[in-house]
């Protein structure tokens, strides 16, 4: 049977009913796609997943209750199969790979909806991944850079709500110069210049996330 008869079933999750509104608007003039339903949360996608079980789900990665990675980790539980394209604002290093880690095939920028979306769901429908060239080219930007291990990590999340050194041995009971010691090496590996560019740096990458 032709497409027009089969069509790609698409749920839509997003917590902006304007941009959802749009999104449909935008393929509504692609027969070959349906949206069969929409979630503004985490929560409400993995549900409406379960229930109509889509073809390719169109996943936000910043929603409330439940943010877009633990709602995709959820329904590749469900079934591995699972094709979801994210679409997201952000494009830092760290947030792409851990989108991809948690199964997303696909990773398209709001920005680039209106040119490329259909395009991105036929190929992610069809088994492929779609990686837009600016996507992958900042992966390669931070390709091989040592990651922070989970310490380091949670120093800098310290550091950067303003936690002296001190105040963060405190609240991990840790000595005031193992702090130090995780601090420098997060500078280092950021390659920042002090504890505010590491801050800067680490929610441009989405290392840290608001």
């Amino acid at each position: 049977m032709s497409a027009e008869h089969n069509p790609i079933r698409v749920l839509l999750a997003d917590d902006h009913s304007l941009l959802r509104e749009g999104i449909v608007a935008l393929l509504s003039g692609d027969s070959a796609i349906e949206i069969v339903g929409q979630a503004a949360n985490g929560e409400e996608a993995v549900e409406r997943f379960i229930a109509l079980r889509p073809d390719v789900t169109l996943m936000d990665l910043q929603m409330p209750l439940m943010d877009g990675h633990d709602a995709m980790l959820a329904m590749r539980a469900l079934d591995l199969h699972a094709r979801v394209l994210v679409l997201t604002t952000y494009k830092g290093d760290a947030r792409i790979a851990r989108a991809l880690g948690a199964g997303a095939a696909g990773y398209l920028l709001k920005c680039a909806i209106r040119l490329n979306l259909a395009d991105a769901i036929h190929r992610v429908h069809a088994g492929h991944r779609y990686i837009p060239a600016e996507v992958a080219a900042e992966m390669a930007n931070y390709f091989g850079s040592d990651k922070l291990s989970g310490r380091e990590l949670e120093v800098l999340r310290l550091v950067a709500d303003g936690n002296s050194n001190r105040e963060v041995g405190v609240r991990l009971a840790i000595k005031e110069e193992t702090v130090k010691a995780h601090v420098s090496a997060v500078l280092s590996k950021l390659g920042a210049r002090d504890r505010t560019h590491a801050t800067t740096i680490a929610l441009r990458r989405g290392i840290l996330t608001l």
